[in-house]
C-alpha cells in the first residue's frame, strides 16, 4: 500500500534535490532575460503589423454600414 511521505521527509527530499540544481550565474540570467525581452518586442511588432493588415483587409471587405 502506498504511504504518503511526512512533511519532514518531503522537505528533506526537497533540500537534497535543490542541492543538485545547477543554478545559472548572474550573467547568464541577464543574458537570458535580454533575449526574452527582445523576443517579446519583436513578436509584439509583428503581431501589431499583422493586426493592422488584418483590420484594413476586413474593413475593405466589409465596410461599416450606416447606423439606423
Amino acid at each position: 500500500m502506498y504511504r504518503h511521505p511526512t512533511i519532514s521527509n518531503l522537505s528533506n527530499e526537497v533540500v537534497v534535490e535543490l542541492k543538485k540544481v545547477t543554478w545559472p550565474t548572474a550573467q547568464e540570467t541577464r543574458s537570458a532575460t535580454l533575449v526574452v525581452i527582445i523576443t517579446v518586442f519583436i513578436m509584439a511588432f509583428f503581431l501589431g503589423i499583422f493586426d493592422l493588415f488584418w483590420s484594413k483587409l476586413l474593413n475593405a471587405l466589409y465596410p461599416r454600414l450606416p447606423a439606423g
